[in-house]
C-alpha cells in the first residue's frame, strides 16, 4: 500500500468529489480515480459509492479515514524525526485558534517558533463551529494541536493542558438598569434578551450551561460569529452578552458586570492522545508549555 494512494484517498473523503480533490492535489481527476480504485483493488473494498451528483465514503471508506490520517501522521513524523537528527526542524503543524485568543499571545509563540525553526510551516486556522469543531479536528486527526475554551470537558481522544482562565462577565446595553449594579444575581437575566455567538463557541457553550443549571432560559435575539460584532449590538442596546473584559479592550459604550454565579473561560491547549505528534508539533506544545505552565485543578473548574 503506497502512502500516495491514502493521501489522495483522504482528499477524496475530505472534499466529498474527485474533481475537488484533484484540484487540491493538483492532479488530473482521471489520474486520481486511477489512485482509489488501485488502493480499492489492493484491499478488496468498495471505499466511495459514486453517482452523478456525489461521492460518497461506504461504511468501508468511513472505517478506514481514521487509519490512513494515523499512518500518514506517523510517516509524517519519521521523516520530522530524521530530519531532525541531521540539524534541522521541518514539516508542518496545523494549529487550530479561537476566533478570540487574547489570553494567549499567540503571535509571540509563533513568531518565537519560526525564528527558533524557519523551516516549519505553520498553518493557523480556526473554525465556524468554535471550540468544539476544533476538539473534533484535532480527535480526527485534521489538526496537531489547538487552542480551545469548552467549559464542558473534551472527548477523551484528546490530551488537555488548560493555559489561562479568565471570569465571563456581563455586557449591559447602555442605559439598563442593571449596568448600575456591582453584582447581578443569575436569576435577574430570566428571560432577557441576549446578543450571541453560534453554538459551539466556548463563550455560547459556558453561557448555555450556565443557564440549562440554573433552570432559567433567555432570549436570544441575534446570533453573530464575529466578537466585534456582538459588542457593536450591546452597545447599540440590543442586548446583554457575556464577554470578558480582555475582549472588550479598546471599546467604549459597555458596561461589565459580574454575575453570580457566573460562567469562566479557560483557554486550553488540546492534542490527540493516540495520535504520535510530529517532532515540529511536539517542539510546539514544549514551547507553549513552557510559556504558560498548567493552571491548577481548582482554577479550571467553572462556576
Amino acid at each position: 500500500m503506497e502512502l500516495r494512494h491514502l493521501e489522495q484517498f483522504l482528499a477524496v473523503a475530505e472534499e466529498g468529489s474527485f474533481t475537488r480533490a484533484a484540484a487540491r492535489l493538483h492532479l488530473v481527476q482521471s489520474a486520481l480515480s486511477v489512485s482509489v480504485r488501485s488502493l480499492e483493488r489492493e484491499l478488496g473494498v468498495r471505499l466511495f459509492d459514486r453517482n452523478t451528483h456525489r461521492v460518497e465514503l461506504t461504511d468501508t471508506g468511513r472505517a478506514l479515514v481514521p487509519a490512513a490520517r494515523r499512518t500518514l501522521a506517523a510517516a509524517d513524523a519519521a521523516r520530522d524525526a530524521v530530519a531532525a537528527v541531521q540539524g534541522g526542524l521541518r514539516g508542518t503543524i496545523r494549529i487550530g485558534i479561537m476566533h478570540s485568543l487574547s489570553l494567549i499571545d499567540l503571535a509571540g509563540l509563533l513568531t518565537d517558533f519560526h525564528r527558533h525553526w524557519p523551516e516549519v510551516r505553520l498553518i493557523p486556522q480556526a473554525a465556524p463551529g468554535g471550540s468544539s469543531e476544533l476538539a473534533k479536528e484535532v480527535a480526527e486527526g485534521r489538526l496537531d494541536l489547538a487552542f480551545a475554551a469548552l467549559p464542558h470537558g473534551y472527548p477523551k481522544e484528546l490530551s488537555v493542558r488548560a493555559l489561562a482562565s479568565e471570569e465571563l462577565l456581563l455586557a449591559c446595553p447602555p442605559g439598563d438598569p442593571l449596568g448600575k449594579r456591582r453584582v447581578i444575581e443569575l436569576h435577574e437575566l430570566d428571560g432577557r434578551r441576549f446578543v450571541e455567538l453560534p453554538l459551539g463557541w466556548g463563550t455560547r457553550v459556558a453561557a448555555d450551561r450556565l443557564f440549562l443549571r440554573g433552570g432559567l432560559q433567555r432570549e436570544i435575539a441575534v446570533e453573530v460569529a464575529d466578537i466585534p460584532n456582538a459588542i457593536d449590538l450591546v452597545a447599540a442596546g440590543f442586548g446583554f452578552a457575556f464577554l470578558s473584559a480582555s475582549m472588550i479592550t479598546g471599546k467604549k459604550g459597555v458596561v461589565l458586570r459580574r454575575v453570580r454565579p457566573g460562567p469562566e473561560f479557560v483557554v486550553s491547549m488540546i492534542t490527540a492522545s493516540a495520535q504520535p505528534l510530529s517532532a515540529a508539533a511536539q517542539a510546539m506544545v514544549d514551547l507553549v508549555s513552557e510559556r504558560y505552565p498548567e493552571l491548577p485543578r481548582s482554577e479550571t473548574t467553572l462556576g
